[in-house]
């Protein structure tokens, strides 16, 4: 529940900081929303289509009544339809921070500064390196997405389980993939391959979901992916730091890349005890003489005779 919390605060924070700051607000408006464009585009074309797509996947049913035909491509088309704006969902990242690359790389950069600074050792490569990076990252991450997602589109035809505990688990997919493509950017300036990055939410997946799905919800809703992408953005790059154990007060279990070398505790402080006074040649032991804390016990001193 801790990661759960993080994870959604990580997402807040991210929007937070660039509603705090306008500029790179702006900055991040411009890729998010030409791939919403597109993203509307395809989503139209397929809502026309939809039925003619039914109908061509479900041949067997064409001796079916009208009413059985009717009503099994429906479910087909709704589904169809569903499963691709899921997929949509965990795409639109992937292809937002493809056409913003320069952006996006550009805005985590100033949040790492702003919390404390790039970390050693940060990878630089040539523009046309990390455009071909982002590109193979997230066709490796789009494979991954689909091996659930394709059970799970065909699960949707279950009666109730397919209404109730399917679309729960399809959005944790997508929160979880969603989370896996928008670290990449602050991932690949750290030098740690996709493969390892995977590794390290399925680590700690709680984080993942509570940064992914609330993002993922929110994107279902037309136009709001847009003002939000920047500040996604920024929250994963909050929570990579985390991840790697740069962020300051981050958990002791927080994942550390196997190349980067942990720093050593600091030294503890010395502290010099202060001198004990010692008698001087003629003192004499008076009969009030408290002993201190650390005296030894000794016989009990005569008290003189009145």
């Amino acid at each position: 529940m801790r990661d759960l919390g993080a994870g959604l605060r990580y997402l807040g924070q991210g929007q937070r900081w660039v509603l705090t700051r306008g500029r790179w607000f702006g900055f991040g408006l411009l890729p998010a929303l030409i791939t919403l464009v597109l993203y509307a585009a395809v989503l139209t074309a397929l809502g026309f289509y939809a039925d003619d797509l039914a109908a061509w996947a479900t041949p067997f049913a064409d001796d079916w009544g009208s009413v059985g035909r009717m009503l099994t491509r429906g479910v087909f088309a709704v589904m169809l339809w569903l499963a691709v704006l899921m997929l949509a969902v965990v795409t639109f990242a992937a292809v937002a921070l493809l056409i913003g690359d320069p952006f996006y790389e550009k805005l985590s950069e100033k949040v790492e500064e702003s919390e404390g600074g790039v970390p050693e050792g940060a990878v630089e490569q040539p523009l046309w390196r990390e455009l071909w990076t982002s590109l193979t990252d997230s066709l490796f991450v789009l494979s991954r997405t689909l091996v659930f997602t394709v059970p799970l589109f065909a699960l949707g035809f279950i009666p109730v389980i397919g209404q109730t505990v399917v679309p729960v688990l399809g959005f944790c997919v997508s929160g979880f993939f969603l989370a896996l493509e928008l670290t990449s950017v602050a991932m690949q300036r750290r030098g740690i391959p996709v493969r390892e990055r995977l590794r390290m939410l399925r680590g700690r997946k709680a984080l993942a979901l509570g940064f992914g799905v609330p993002l993922t919800l929110a994107f279902l809703v037309p136009l709001l992916a847009v003002p939000l992408m920047p500040g996604a953005v920024a929250g994963a790059t909050l929570l990579v730091r985390d991840l790697t154990g740069t962020a300051a007060g981050a958990p002791g279990n927080g994942h550390r890349h196997p190349g980067a070398q942990a720093a050593p505790p600091p030294a503890a402080p010395h502290v010099q005890q202060p001198p004990q006074a010692q008698p001087g040649p003629y003192a004499q032991p008076g009969p009030y003489a408290q002993p201190g804390p650390y005296a030894q016990p000794g016989p009990r001193p005569q008290q003189p005779p009145r």
